[in-house]
């Protein structure tokens, strides 16, 4: 099954894969969303993978300084919405016939180095929603995992995205290395692998992960643990104030080693 929501594309794309089914439409979209697994299950029987790649680009010069409201649930529903409706309509289907793999797709964005609003709100939510999914679902055979790809798609070509990139450089968000990387991406073929990896019989052990991967580089985030900078029993200890706070962190940024 391939879905987007320009109808045209989908049919293209569908053209290229034997046996391949388009299925127009949003789907951020329950109905859509339902209808696409419906459609799956009544033409293969039965559903084992689900990729979700979808977003949208911010608008041009988007910043929490001037996006509406409107733009910000456009972005989540793109990003997020998409991708929390597919899992919602797959999951079940999957747990019923004891597995399936579901591979979603996030970006370097949600580490906010690119700016941005609901970009990179909604692929941080990705991660999130992954996390909590594979965990979930770990007991059923079902496995969620995310890729943080980097690749020249139409998101990433034209004047309007090589300005946005030149602007985040000037501004010291992006330093050269990653404007470069970010200006001469590979093509999409140099992260396809990871996806059909995740979704193979090869990582059947592989759940709730967050994996990089742009051009010739593949990688893994880590697991975010919490790093204890002071403790206190509250039974038998006041709260910290405000200025035992600030010393605490002080003497932690003293120790720290020089880029950690």
């Amino acid at each position: 099954m391939i879905n987007g929501r320009d109808g045209a594309a989908a049919t293209q794309a569908a053209r290229r894969v034997p046996r391949a089914v388009a299925h127009p439409g949003s789907a951020a979209v329950a109905a859509v969303a339902d209808a696409l697994v419906d459609t799956c299950v009544h033409h293969f029987g039965r559903i084992d993978i689900l990729i979700n790649c979808a977003g949208t680009a911010e608008p041009v010069g988007s910043s929490i300084l001037n996006i509406t409201t409107e733009q910000f649930h456009q972005l989540l529903d793109a990003h997020l919405g998409t991708t929390f409706q597919m899992c919602r309509a797959a999951a079940p289907r999957m747990v019923a016939q004891g597995g399936g793999a579901i591979v979603n797709t996030s970006s370097f964005a949600f580490l906010g180095d690119y700016g941005g609003t609901g970009y990179p709100a909604g692929k941080g939510a990705v991660n999130g929603l992954t996390l909590a999914i594979a965990a979930e679902l770990k007991e059923h055979g079902v496995r969620a995992n995310v890729v943080c790809p980097g690749a020249k798609t139409r998101l990433s070509t034209g004047p309007d995205y090589e300005a946005h990139i030149a602007e985040l450089n000037r501004r010291g968000l992006l330093d050269e290395v990653s404007m470069q990387g970010a200006l001469d991406a590979a093509p999409p073929e140099y992260v396809a692998p990871t996806y059909a990896y995740l979704a193979s019989d090869l990582a059947k052990d592989v759940t709730g992960q967050i994996f990089i991967a742009a051009g010739g580089f593949v990688g893994r985030f880590d697991r975010p643990t919490p790093a204890i900078l002071a403790y206190r029993d509250h039974h038998s200890s006041p709260p910290w104030s405000i200025e035992e706070i600030s010393e605490t962190l002080k003497r932690t940024a003293e120790v720290r080693p020089p880029g950690v």
